[in-house]
């Protein structure tokens, strides 16, 4: 069991390495956190500091998911993992860098939402969900403008899209699945109370049909 805790640690550290956070300390400039919609995530980065900074924050975040689900549980630490299967252990390594993209140790807790941690260990995991995940979010995307509803509706998708026979998984990714749905529904709680307030923007530059000025 120290093998698993330690790292389930470990990926939660990795994780707490916010890509908006470690490139605004390198790179100077204001704290993304306190412009936009205060968030420490990729598509306030974007609104905030620019494409390239905002691609450098996509970089680093879905890279550490990915690290954390397809490097950390076959890590050596010489100790056993006895009675844990690979499965569960990647998923629960993935869980963590989530958590720790959200709540970042190094970072006062405050961090993103976890979209592109969760995509990154999604990678990892079952990278034949990415097509369809990646289907969903460009159809939604493209008809409404809002990244946070197209990513919302992603993510439920995905766990529908396996319970339906769209692919087989293991019962540990299935579950994996559910928990990032709720969990990515109930980060972007703020976007769900501005959509129905009409105060959530829009990326108008992703549609495809904009309503005329």
């Amino acid at each position: 069991m120290l093998a698993l805790g330690l790292k389930i640690l470990l990926a939660y550290l990795l994780g707490s390495l916010n890509g908006g956070l470690v490139l605004g300390k390198l790179l100077g400039g204001p704290d993304i956190r306190t412009a936009g919609s205060g968030s420490a995530g990729g598509t306030n980065a974007l609104r905030v500091r620019g494409r390239w900074f905002a691609l450098g924050v996509m970089v680093i975040d879905i890279g550490k998911g990915y690290l954390s689900a397809a490097w950390l549980p076959g890590l050596d630490l010489g100790v056993g993992t006895p009675g844990i299967s690979v499965a569960w252990l990647s998923v629960g390594c993935a869980v963590a860098a989530v958590a720790g993209h959200c709540w970042p140790v190094w970072f006062g807790f405050a961090g993103g939402k976890g979209a592109a941690t969760a995509l990154g260990t999604l990678a990892a995991l079952a990278p034949v969900l990415l097509l369809p995940g990646l289907v969903v979010w460009l159809l939604v995307v493209t008809t409404t403008g809002f990244v946070g509803l197209s990513t919302m509706m992603a993510a439920l998708a995905l766990p529908l899209f396996v319970l339906f026979g769209g692919v087989a998984v293991g019962p540990e990714l299935f579950w994996f699945l559910v928990l990032m749905a709720m969990f990515i529904v109930y980060t972007h709680r703020a976007n769900i109370v501005r959509m129905l307030q009409r105060r959530e923007n829009r990326m108008t530059s992703l549609m495809l049909l904009r309503r005329p000025h």
